[in-house]
């Protein structure tokens, strides 16, 4: 069924310990997607709150009432512009379970969706920071389906796989890395899925790995110059004659293989 493109910006934005410096900055990229008619504004892991490790050294110094106002900030602003943005921002539970790491899915109506929680942390990050989550989640804009992953899940196949099969047509990584190689399996996970794919960064880490958009034949969309706070804008477009293979032909035919029906009846 042919749908209408769906703009999207990947944002290459700058993070600080400031948050209220972090939220001004978010705002100012929403409202450069807006200009150029994005739907969908991608923003970094953390890109809000600051990183743990990085911007942040214990969670005694989070002001979370802070945290919550520029939140509240930031989607107001997205549905003014009636835009949607993933922002990336630790999410406080209730004591004593640990802070989330987590991307908050704004809706252009300017109220939060929905949120994804890192559920595969890094060792430091499951031991001294973070609760991990539990569930994948996607949202659907203008009829198309996105789903949310966080840094160092691109290590996890099953985790990209796993939303191929809830059908989604982007997926949305945010990250805190600078690992070229996370690039490099970004950009596989969306070949061999054949979806398009968002991997966001900060500034800090684009000399060594840029924000941008790849394509479900696993080549880059649109990418964003290293070291600029920028965004890299690509629509998600299911009658680009480009991805014609990749989703008419072999995504469909990749399904069937991997639920082993095709081979098994054709086994001697």
């Amino acid at each position: 069924m042919s749908r209408q493109p769906v703009r999207v910006a990947t944002a290459q934005s700058a993070v600080s310990s400031d948050v209220r410096q972090n939220g001004r900055h978010l705002r100012l990229l929403l409202e450069k997607a807006a200009s150029v008619s994005a739907r969908v504004v991608h923003f970094p892991e953390a890109a809000l709150s600051g990183y743990v490790k990085s911007q942040i050294r214990a969670w005694e110094d989070v002001d979370w009432a802070v945290v919550e106002d520029e939140l509240a900030e930031t989607a107001a602003l997205a549905g003014r512009l009636g835009l949607w943005a993933v922002v990336g921002c630790n999410h406080r539970l209730v004591p004593p379970w640990r802070p989330q790491n987590s991307l908050y899915v704004i809706s252009d109506r300017g109220v939060i969706s929905a949120r994804y929680s890192k559920r595969f942390c890094s060792h430091s990050e499951v031991t001294s920071w973070y609760t991990p989550g539990a569930e994948p989640i996607v949202f659907e804009v203008d009829g198309l389906k996105f789903g949310c992953a966080i840094c160092i899940e691109v290590c996890f196949p099953e985790l990209f796989a796993e939303y191929e099969r809830l059908g989604v047509h982007c997926m949305l990584l945010s990250s805190q890395s600078d690992d070229p190689v996370h690039g490099l399996m970004a950009r596989a996970h969306a070949a061999t899925n054949c979806y398009w794919l968002s991997l966001s960064t900060p500034t800090a880490c684009s000399p060594r790995l840029q924000s941008g958009l790849v394509g479900p034949d696993g080549a880059d969309v649109a990418v964003c110059p290293p070291g600029t706070a920028e965004l890299a804008y690509g629509d998600i477009d299911l009658d680009c004659p480009r991805f014609e293979v990749a989703l008419r032909y072999a995504r469909p035919w990749r399904a069937r293989a991997r639920s082993g029906e095709i081979f098994t009846e054709r086994r001697a």
